[in-house]
C-alpha cells in the first residue's frame, strides 16, 4: 500500500456488525432459547467453522451456497506448502452453511463417545456464499436442536419441536405465531398416487416449497415445465390448498388415502402426521399455536418426515423465523447405517434485523450496567470503588466513573447508555456514611444510607 492510501475499514458485503445495544438483545435472546433447549435435555455441542467440501456436499447439499477455497488455512503465496503436504482436490475445505450436515459428520465421529438418542443444541455462526440483502447475510449466528438415534426415533420427539418453538416465542413475547406443521411422506406419496413419476418428485417438493414465494400460477407453471402434466399439476395445487382445522384436514386425508391408488406411502404419512399432533397437544401447546400446511414442503433433500416452518402473524412477509424437520438418511452417508434425526432451527441474526425493522423488538441499553457510581472529587476515589463493590456484591452492575467532570456530565453519560440511577456522594455524605440516590427516568433524587443503598436499588429496580 502506498503511503497516504486509505485503508477500506467498512464491513465485508453481508457479514454483520453489532452496536453494544445490539449485541446484547442478541446475548439476551440466546439466553431464552438456551433456558428452553436445557429444559428438554438438549446438550451443548460445537463443531469446527470449517468442514471437508466433500462433507458440506453429501447428500446433494447446497453447492451453490458454499463458501470454500481449495485451503483456507494456507493464505495464496503459501499454497506451495499445501502442495508438498500431499493434499489433493479431496483435502478442500469450506465454511459451513448450516449446523445440521456438520452434526451428522460430528456424530460419525463420535459414535463410540456419544450416548443414543443424542440430543444436542448449538448456537453458532454459519456461512453462505449469497447475495447479500436486506436481511440476508453471508454470516448468521443459528440457534439448532437436534436429536438423533440409531435405527429408531420415537415421534414424540418430532411433537417435542413445537413445544419447544412455541415455549421460545412467547418467552420473546414477540406477538402471535403459528407453527405450520406437514410431513413429506403426504406430499411424497400423493404425488405417487397421481401418477408423478419417481425421478420427478423432488423437484416437484422444490417447486411447491415456492408457492409462497412465486405464487399458485407460477408453481403450476413450473410443475408442468418439469414435465407434469396439467391435469396433475392441477391435483397438486387443490391437494396442497386442502384447510380446515387440524382434525378436518386429517380426516380429509385419511379419505384420500382410501380412494386413492398407491398411497401405502401417503397412509404412512398421515399415521405419522396423527401422532406428531396427538403429541403436540399432549404437551400442552395451544391450538392456535399450531395448524396442518400441506404446502409446507422443505425444499432441502434430506428431509423424510414431519416438517416444519413458523410464521409471525400480520408479519407473513418475514417468512419463516424458526424451521426444521426429520431426516432419515443424513448421518447415515457418514456410517452407512440407519440413524434418524428430527431438528430445527432459528436463524437469529437474520430474525433479530427483522424484527427490529419491523419494530416488534426494539434494542437493549447500551450497557448493562444498572448504577453509576459518578466522581464529585478523586480524593473520595477509595469510598467510590467500596461502594461499586458492595453493590456488585449484591447482584447490581455497577459503572465506577474514574473521571472527574461536572455532574450534568456524569449524568448525560449515564443516561445515554441507559443507566437508571446514579450513586452521588460528597465530603458531607461520605463523613455521614450517605449517599443521594438519583433516579434519571424521574428525575426523583432521595439520601440513602450506604448501608442501604443496595436495598434500595434493588427495590426501586423493581
Amino acid at each position: 500500500m502506498a503511503k497516504g492510501d486509505k485503508i477500506n475499514f467498512s464491513t465485508p458485503s453481508g457479514f454483520p456488525e453489532f452496536l453494544p445495544s445490539e449485541k446484547r438483545l442478541e446475548l439476551y435472546l440466546l439466553d431464552i432459547i438456551r433456558r428452553v433447549f436445557e429444559s428438554y435435555g438438549f446438550t451443548p455441542i460445537e463443531t469446527p467453522a470449517v468442514e471437508r467440501l466433500e462433507v458440506l456436499q453429501a447428500k446433494g447439499n447446497q453447492g451453490d451456497n458454499i463458501i470454500y477455497g481449495i485451503d483456507p488455512i494456507l493464505p495464496p503465496n503459501r499454497q506451495a506448502e499445501r502442495d508438498k503436504s500431499g493434499e489433493t482436490g479431496s483435502e478442500a475445505r469450506a465454511l459451513k452453511f448450516d449446523q445440521t450436515v456438520p452434526l451428522a459428520a460430528y456424530i460419525a465421529r463420535h459414535l463410540n463417545e456419544l450416548t443414543f438418542p443424542f440430543a444436542r443444541y448449538q448456537m453458532d455462526v454459519v456461512f453462505r456464499g449469497e447475495r447479500a440483502k436486506d436481511g440476508r447475510f453471508r454470516q448468521f449466528r443459528q440457534c439448532d436442536i437436534d436429536v438423533v438415534a440409531r435405527r429408531e426415533l420415537s415421534l414424540l420427539y418430532d411433537a417435542q419441536m413445537p413445544a419447544i418453538i412455541t415455549e421460545i416465542f412467547e418467552a420473546i413475547n414477540i406477538g402471535d405465531f403459528l407453527i405450520r406443521i406437514n410431513n413429506r411422506k403426504v406430499l411424497t406419496g400423493f404425488f405417487k398416487s397421481v401418477g408423478i413419476a419417481e425421478d420427478k418428485i423432488k423437484s416437484c417438493i422444490v417447486i411447491v416449497d415456492n408457492l409462497e414465494k412465486i405464487g399458485e400460477n407460477k408453481v403450476k407453471k413450473d410443475l408442468e415445465n418439469e414435465g407434469i402434466l396439467a391435469e396433475q399439476a392441477q391435483n397438486i395445487i387443490e391437494f396442497i390448498k386442502i384447510d380446515g382445522s387440524v382434525d378436518e384436514i386429517l380426516d380429509k386425508l385419511k379419505h384420500l388415502a382410501e380412494n386413492l391408488s398407491e398411497t401405502e406411502q401417503l397412509s404412512l404419512g398421515v399415521t405419522e402426521l396423527e401422532t406428531v399432533i396427538a403429541g403436540v397437544r399432549n404437551l400442552g401447546v395451544a391450538e392456535n399455536r399450531f395448524c396442518i400446511d400441506l404446502s409446507i414442503a422443505r425444499g432441502l433433500d434430506y428431509y423424510t418426515g414431519t416438517v416444519y416452518e413458523t410464521t409471525l402473524l400480520g408479519h407473513e412477509a418475514l417468512g419463516s423465523i424458526c424451521s426444521g424437520g426429520r431426516y432419515e438418511e443424513l448421518v447415515g452417508v457418514f456410517l452407512g447405517e440407519k440413524m434418524p434425526g428430527v431438528g430445527i432451527s432459528i436463524g437469529l441474526t437474520r430474525l433479530i434485523s427483522r424484527l427490529l425493522k419491523a419494530g416488534i423488538l426494539s434494542t437493549l441499553a447500551a450497557t448493562p450496567a444498572q448504577v453509576m457510581v459518578v466522581n464529585m472529587q478523586d480524593d473520595l476515589m477509595p469510598t467510590y470503588l467500596k461502594v461499586s463493590q458492595h453493590l456488585r456484591q449484591a447482584g447490581i452492575n455497577v459503572i465506577t466513573n474514574f473521571d472527574k467532570r461536572p455532574l450534568g456530565k456524569q449524568f448525560q453519560l449515564a443516561d445515554k447508555q441507559g443507566i437508571q440511577f446514579c450513586v452521588i456522594i460528597g465530603s458531607e455524605e461520605a463523613a455521614a456514611q450517605k449517599s443521594s440516590l438519583k433516579d434519571l427516568k424521574t428525575g426523583e433524587q432521595v439520601e440513602v444510607l450506604l448501608v442501604d443503598l443496595a436495598e434500595e436499588v434493588k427495590r426501586r429496580l423493581g
